[in-house]
């Protein structure tokens, strides 16, 4: 049920979408939502950064009423969307309120147009932190043109999806907005949380944890070997890169290994943190979607966890780091389930063998759904790329006072562009460090277009990682 738009001399106009699904309850939270709840307490103040801003266009000429009654049956559908988080004496819980109501600000669109205009408003209501206690984990703001609805921005909490979750979103949008009759969702996260307190998940578990423990009592025991110097203000920025000739070579050297893009862009990350270490090994956290298992596949949540990717590089050429890559990534992969308050537990038990926690502040996510840049402009299979890389454009995007990293990349979703962004530590890495490493990214990728293949027999492909 919604109700009409209300219109004040001084607020924008906003419209309420009442929803009542069909259960509500109380659960432990997922082991998804475990690290997501680490996260939000360690960045504090800056946990804004965990917010996941999404636009999702209104197809057809659909009035206010359809679209917000698409919106009211999305809530319904989903119990992440009305869950709130809270502490208790037996550890965090998940709270599903069967209903409720959310208000919509309506806005009009800008000069931009209506998709350009939600796109900068999503990113708005992304710089304000949710109060996980109370608030339903989702904000949005409803693009108006012409007098209709033309595009809906979102702010949602990573507590209650992950990228993956927002891609399915996505995929159902069309059909609610038809009013389609679809299949009720089987899995929830409640269901979630009571599989993940039974075998085999915590001998899955348990074997994660043992992997990771083999590696941090070895690693050396920080990122970089250099000491941090004189932050700049803001210490913590995004530098990002839009690259064609990044996302064409990516395409044709996994092709002509065997391999995803993913891994021959974590091969290049990897090869440029190593150098900025000044190490010959790179140790960076791989984000995984680990939506393995069927019954996760369709479920709107956050469910994505940290892998560990340790990499040797071994000199002898890039497409033989890019084979090394993927059967690190695959190896970090297979490792990435595991109960977070079980792993900082370990960790801690680390610190206190070697004195303190290895440093693990570095990180490779790639939030495309499919790995794959479905619009990317066609290239002949022998075309220098070379000439494209004169194209490519820098920027800083983003800047936050502290996030707690020191190395974060981030191969985003453009269709039509590789774009790939790095948060630093300007304390480690200063602003005009960070976009070369950008450069030297896309330089190793277009070059190793030139090295002759390995003859050596290649692993299986891997599809996307990020969450």
């Amino acid at each position: 049920m919604t109700t009409p738009a209300t219109v004040s001399a001084t607020t924008p106009p906003t419209a309420s979408v009442s929803f009542s699904g069909t259960r509500d309850g109380e659960a432990p939270l997922t082991w998804g939502q475990r690290l997501m709840w680490r996260a939000v307490h360690l960045m504090g103040p800056s946990q804004s950064f965990l917010n996941c801003p999404w636009v999702l266009p209104v197809h057809g000429k659909r009035d206010l009423a359809t679209v917000l009654d698409a919106l009211r049956r999305m809530l319904e559908r989903h119990e992440s969307l009305r869950t709130t988080f809270a502490d208790t004496p037996h550890g965090p819980v998940q709270r599903v309120a069967r209903g409720g109501e959310l208000t919509v600000e309506l806005v009009p669109a800008g000069p931009e147009g209506p998709l350009g205009t939600a796109e900068r408003v999503a990113a708005e209501l992304g710089t304000t932190i949710f109060a996980h206690g109370e608030d339903l984990p989702l904000r949005c703001v409803i693009v108006l043109a012409d007098g209709r609805p033309r595009a809906l921005a979102f702010a949602f909490s990573h507590l209650a999806v992950d990228f993956q979750a927002l891609s399915l979103l996505s995929a159902e949008w069309r059909a609610l907005l038809r009013g389609d009759d679809l299949p009720p969702p089987e899995w929830q996260p409640m269901e979630q949380a009571a599989l993940e307190r039974e075998e085999p998940f915590p001998a899955r578990s348990r074997r994660s944890i043992r992997y990771w423990r083999s590696v941090l009592e070895t690693i050396p025991l920080d990122v970089f070997d250099h000491p941090p110097g004189e932050p700049e203000e803001p210490r913590f920025i995004e530098v990002g890169m839009e690259s064609v000739a990044l996302a064409a070579a990516a395409v044709r050297l996994a092709e002509r290994l065997t391999i995803s893009t993913t891994s021959v862009v974590i091969a290049a990350c990897a090869t440029v943190l190593a150098a900025a270490s000044g190490r010959r090994q790179a140790v960076m956290q791989l984000v995984h979607s680990n939506r393995r298992d069927p019954r996760t596949r369709p479920l709107v949540a956050t469910v994505g966890q940290d892998g560990l990717l340790v990499l040797d590089l071994p000199g002898t050429g890039f497409t033989d780091t890019c084979l090394a890559a993927h059967r690190s990534a695959l190896m970090a992969y297979r490792n990435a389930h595991y109960d977070p308050f079980a792993m900082q537990a370990m960790r801690e038990e680390i610190g206190r063998v070697r004195g303190r926690e290895p440093d693990l502040d570095a990180f490779f996510n790639d939030r495309r759904g499919d790995g794959t840049w479905p619009n990317l402009p066609r290239a002949t299979p022998d075309q220098d790329l070379t000439p494209l890389m004169a194209q490519t454009r820098t920027y800083v995007t983003n800047a936050w006072p502290g996030v707690r990293f020191k190395v974060f990349f981030t191969l985003g979703t453009a269709p039509d562009t590789g774009r790939l962004s790095l948060i630093v530590d300007t304390a480690y890495l200063p602003r005009e460090k960070a976009r070369a490493m950008l450069l030297s990214v896309e330089a190793l990728l277009v070059r190793g277009l030139t090295e002759d293949v390995p003859g050596a027999s290649r692993p299986h492909p891997l599809g996307a990682t990020g969450r």
